[in-house]
């Protein structure tokens, strides 16, 4: 039985709160671009071309910048966030995918998937600093709340690999579900979930004893197992609600955090693929690959309030508050 994701007395409030203006940005695989959505009026506004293979997406933490993975050009984008001009690129290695920031946003870390190694780079000086070797085919990469460990999904060796950073070493390998794509420390930073395209399911793993606590299904009624591909991963900003995109299954699926237990799945646009959060926690953003769309959720309500064209497939998204 579906349940509602907020107490009924609550959804009123937050229906009638108005939403900070917030601005996304959508990497278009196929399309080499990247579109930028204003979710106040929900409009696509512009589309500028950026290079080959965009992926993995993240603002800088003043928000005036944007880094763009560019998977088939070896490097990463800078672009203005006001413009989309591009101002700069850093050196990312071969075939980077996915990009995130230490917390205090000095560091980046990118897997580099055609040679498994995921590189940290200094955001001021533009270099690269550290090379760790990790698994084949690297693909997610999470931060720990203290920025001491970095966590990296490889899709081959079914494995995350928690990583000192600073040591250059792998200090745990965690064996999870077949081809591991994303993974998302909890908000207390106490568990990392870790979603497993081929394995069907999600794994949730104890940050401190790097020991799967916990393994998450999915069972969408009218569609076949096969069909079910966890990739993408959001937490709600209280963590008691994780949002998990299911690929081809077409759905956003809502899982209660304390149960670990999926209890409402949203029907969003085909192939979902990555998602986001406006940071009023009032909206969930998701990339639609083969509709070539995104969908905009309303978290309260439970329902796809629009969804936006943009560029061919699309597949990282960003949300500055701007």
């Amino acid at each position: 039985m579906q349940t509602s994701l907020i107490p009924y007395a609550l959804i009123a409030l937050l229906a009638a709160a108005p939403a900070e203006a917030a601005t996304a940005y959508v990497t278009n695989e196929k399309g080499n671009s990247v579109t930028l959505v204003d979710l106040e009026k929900l409009v696509a506004v512009k589309t500028v071309e950026v290079g080959q293979r965009p992926r993995g997406i993240v603002l800088s933490k003043d928000e005036r910048l944007i880094y763009v993975c560019l998977g088939d050009d070896d490097t990463i984008a800078i672009l203005d966030a006001k413009t989309l001009q591009r101002v700069g690129e850093l050196p990312s290695g071969v075939d980077p995918e996915q990009i995130r920031l230490s917390p205090d946003g000095k560091l980046a870390f990118v897997a580099n998937e055609n040679d498994a190694m995921l590189t940290a780079i200094d955001l001021e000086t533009r270099r690269a600093i550290s090379e760790i070797p990790v698994g084949v085919e690297p693909e997610g990469v999470a931060v720990s709340k203290d920025g001491e460990t970095v966590v990296n999904t490889s899709e081959t060796t079914s494995m995350a690999h928690f990583i000192d950073w600073r040591a250059k070493k792998v200090v745990a390998n965690v064996l999870v579900g077949a081809r591991p794509r994303y993974a998302e420390f909890a908000p207390d930073g106490k568990e990392l979930w870790v979603s497993s395209e081929v394995g069907g399911g999600v794994s949730v793993i104890d940050a401190e004893k790097h020991e799967v606590v916990a393994k998450i299904g999915f069972e969408v009624p009218g569609l076949a197992k096969e069909q079910i591909q966890p990739v993408g991963i959001r937490f709600s900003p209280d963590g008691k609600f994780a949002f998990v995109a299911l690929g081809p299954a077409n759905r956003v699926a809502v899982i209660d955090v304390a149960s670990r237990k999926p209890i409402k799945y949203l029907l969003v646009g085909q192939r979902v693929w990555q998602l986001a959060l406006t940071p009023d926690g009032k909206y969930l953003v998701s990339t639609n690959g083969v509709t070539n769309d995104i969908s905009v959720i309303d978290i309260a309500a439970e329902k796809v309030m629009k969804s936006i064209p943009v560029g061919s497939f699309p597949w990282g998204v960003a949300i500055s508050s701007q």
